[in-house]
């Protein structure tokens, strides 16, 4: 069963296309802890939000990939960058259209 990690990320104002430069830089290292899908936006309804869709193998895949020394390395790069607000939700995926 797959899982689904959706979340947002405020920044300090003016610094969100410097958090977005992080969290989308390429990493294969998640591909190999079973990521599936790491997909990174914006809207300008929401300058200072970032919005990140994950979709994993697993949760414990999810879970064991925020030990990763590139995951950690990125999110204390981030930090400074993060207003403290955050929100969001996970789910297991129970099925789809676009595949069996």
């Amino acid at each position: 069963m797959t899982f689904a990690n959706v979340g947002t990320l405020d920044a300090v104002p003016g610094r969100r296309d410097e958090l977005v430069a992080i969290l989308a830089r390429r990493s294969p290292e998640l591909e190999q802890a079973g990521c599936l899908l790491y997909e990174v936006g914006v809207s300008e309804d929401s300058p200072d939000t970032v919005f990140v869709a994950e979709l994993w193998t697993s949760a414990a895949a999810h879970e064991a990939s925020l030990g990763l020394e590139s995951v950690q390395a990125s999110i204390q790069e981030a930090r400074p960058l993060l207003s403290g607000r955050m929100g969001g939700f996970s789910f297991d995926v129970v099925g789809s259209p676009l595949r069996d």
